[in-house]
This record gives structure tokens, sequence and C-alpha cells, in this order.
């Protein structure tokens, strides 16, 4: 299994292995790329590496937690049934008498490694995304007062890493609306926005207030009841940053814009449509 420090693959993955297992999160390590593991996976695309690889570390920890039962029955000298399992900790029912999971690790050499597939059906996640924007009408350009975000996203592992990938979403799709934009002369088909000294690039202080808010409704297509949310700042940030833009803009009488609305688009649009005329766009510069 793969992970990724950027994606926070690595501390999902061991958090969901340290709650099933009882085990320290200190002491659960993700293997990535190691050439002598063999195996086969889709990668992290489509906001699946939780609903996916997520169930299969839970899959893999309740088979380990199998095979240990089995280990601890022999080592206690008692019946498979008689034993609980909790916390880290294998017990004979109604006595005190246990043996820790990683009592037995180190004992058994082995005896508990284990290799598991799963297959999940997709997952919809749901959301609601309100923004407020204020529009310049002597310049064109755009603020983004506040925005806020309610997302399903399932059961959450993670609040802090589903936090950050909402951030980074919201921001690449405000981006996109408000600047982000490949431009080419359309004589030579040379691209005129090839270097961020050309291209626009949002940075932190162009975002408003974000509230960011919970609505998770666990999903039975797989066993961590977990649901996708890398896609889900810039998914819902691309028509609220849009529709609250023309919002703001019907006064004057605009009804339409293209993507990215730039200051020139978007005063030259206001001018248009206060003449009586619709909006005409030139090759929009960098």
């Amino acid at each position: 299994m793969c992970s990724s420090d950027l994606q926070g693959h690595e501390t999902a993955f061991a958090q969901v292995a340290s709650d099933a297992l009882g085990v320290p999160l200190e002491n659960i390590h993700v293997i990535e790329g190691d050439p002598n593991v063999k195996v086969q996976g889709g990668g992290s695309g489509g906001s699946r590496s939780m609903q996916f690889g997520g169930s299969v570390v839970l899959i893999g920890s309740r088979e380990v937690i199998k095979k240990g039962t089995a280990l601890a029955a022999k080592e206690m000298e008692a019946a498979e049934a008689d034993i609980d399992f909790d916390h880290g900790r294998f017990r004979i029912k109604g006595t005190d008498r246990g043996v820790a999971l990683q009592a037995l690790v180190q004992k058994n050499p082995g005896a508990l490694d284990t290799r598991v597939q799963g297959k999940h059906d997709p997952t919809w996640p749901n959301g609601c995304h309100i923004a407020e924007v204020e529009v310049d009408e002597n310049t064109g350009e755009i603020e983004m007062l506040s925005y806020i975000a309610c997302d399903d996203a399932g059961n959450i592992i993670n609040h802090q890493l589903v936090e950050g990938q909402m951030h980074g979403g919201l921001a690449q799709g405000c981006g996109q609306v408000l600047g982000e934009h490949a431009v080419y002369d359309p004589q030579t088909g040379q691209m005129l926005s090839g270097s961020f000294m050309d291209y626009f690039m949002p940075r932190a202080g162009f975002l408003g207030k974000i509230t960011l808010l919970d609505h998770p409704v666990p999903t039975p297509t797989n066993p961590l009841g977990a649901k996708g949310v890398g896609e889900a700042g810039v998914t819902g940030s691309l028509p609220t940053m849009m529709n609250a833009i023309l919002d703001a803009l019907a006064p004057v009488g605009v009804t339409h814009l293209d993507m990215p609305c730039t200051p020139s688009r978007v005063w030259s649009a206001m001018q248009a449509a206060k003449a009586g005329q619709p909006a005409a766009y030139a090759v929009p510069q960098p």
C-alpha cells in the first residue's frame, strides 16, 4: 500500500489501524513503495483513499485480531470462543488473565502477518456551499468576504486532514473562478501564461472568512462508513462563487460571465450591460 505525507495517508491509515488494534499510533508504520512487497491498487485519485484503502486497513486489522485470538487461546490454554479482545489485549472472559497483542507479536514473529483485499462500491458525498462576494463597480475587482461549506464525508478519521483538504480545494476553485487561466495567442498558439510571472496564483490572503461544517452520514458501502472529501472544496466552490458573482452583478444587468472573472472582464461586462449590449470578451491576457 502506498501512502503520501502530503495527502495525509500515512497519518490516516495509521489511525485506522491504531483504533482497531489498540496499538499506540507511534508504533504503527505505513510502508511506502517497498520493492519486496508486490501489491496492486488504484492509487488515490477520485477521493477514494479512506473509503477503499482505509477500509482495507480495517479489514486487515480485523484479520490480525482473528489470528491473534487463535494464538492467544493457544497461549492461555483456552477455547477461542472464550477470548475477548479490547484495547490491544486478549483476555479470557470473566477473568483477569490476558495477553497483549504486541506481546504475541514479539513471541511469535510473523505469525500475525496478514494480506487482504477489498473491493467496495463508490460513494456519493453531499454538501451545501454559500459564498458572499463584493464587486467594486469602479474596477470590477471581486473580493470574497466569507464562505460557508457544509459537507458530508461520512465517518471522518481525521478532522484536521479534512479541513486542510477543504481549504486547499476552496483556494483552487476560487482561483479558477477569479483568475487562473491558461492563455494562448490565437494566431500562433504560443502559451502566454507559461510561468508564475504571468499566471494568476491564488495566495493565502486571497480567501475571506471560511467556515467549515460537518454533516456526516456514514455510508453502508464500506466498513469505515467513509466518503470522499478531496474534491469537495473545488467542486462546490466553482458554481458557488460564480452564482454569488452573478447575483452581485444582477442589479446592473449582467446575466452571464465565463470564468475567469478577472477585473477587466467584470468591468467590461458591467459597462456593456449599462449600455444595453451583450458582454463581449477580448482575448484574455495574463
